[in-house]
């Protein structure tokens, strides 16, 4: 059982972790560029450089916690929807990126695992979406929900990265996304649901 003092001391590092990482984030938008080191981030933070390695750990894992801490955002914003439209876990999750495209692109760019950064929140509420989708009969019984929102995670993926190197805009990695996500679902749809669920792809200009 833990104690008053031990509960305390818990909410103490919490509290300065969030400092620590939202310090990171300040340093990030102020100067997108420039390089973040553990003593900026101390000072920013107001705390020791040794604190920020103890809570955190070493440069890559700061980038790690600030993917954590996207995710988590991400996990709020679902949960707040109550989304359980694969459409709106999608567009939900882009729009994260690029309401704040200063720390997400950085934070893409400089983590050597970024590839996995949607492998938490988005696919866990993704997959529930798909099953959902095929338990109110839109999708084929046969299909394999998971496998399909692994797909559309992977092209996802694909899509943030072009547009952390600029090579896509906001809107066309929305549209990317959302294409990855229509295509995967016309390829899984009930008979019944084929002509509604193939619409987007009939209509849909260059993504």
């Amino acid at each position: 059982m833990q104690t008053v003092e031990g509960g305390l001391r818990e909410q103490h590092k919490a509290q300065r972790r969030c400092r620590i990482l939202d310090a990171t984030r300040e340093l990030l938008r102020d100067s997108p560029e420039s390089v973040i080191s553990t003593e900026r981030i101390a000072e920013r933070a107001g705390v020791a450089p040794a604190t920020v390695y103890n809570l955190i750990g070493p440069r890559g894992k700061i980038w790690e916690a600030l993917a954590d801490g996207f995710m988590d955002e991400l996990g709020r914003r679902l949960a707040t929807l109550g989304a359980g439209d694969p459409r709106e876990v999608v567009r939900s999750t882009v729009l994260l990126f690029v309401d704040d495209p200063v720390v997400s692109r950085r934070m893409v760019r400089e983590w050597e695992a970024s590839g996995v950064v949607l492998d938490r929140s988005p696919l866990t509420q993704l997959r529930q979406a798909m099953a959902h989708a095929r338990a109110e009969g839109l999708l084929r019984d046969d299909i394999d929900t998971d496998a399909l929102a692994a797909v559309v995670a992977t092209s996802c993926v694909g899509a943030l990265h072009q547009w952390v190197a600029a090579l896509i805009d906001d809107d066309r990695f929305l549209a990317r996304a959302l294409l990855a996500l229509d295509v995967a679902l016309a390829a899984a749809a009930a008979d019944p649901y084929r002509d509604q669920l193939l619409a987007p792809l009939r209509t849909r200009g260059p993504a």
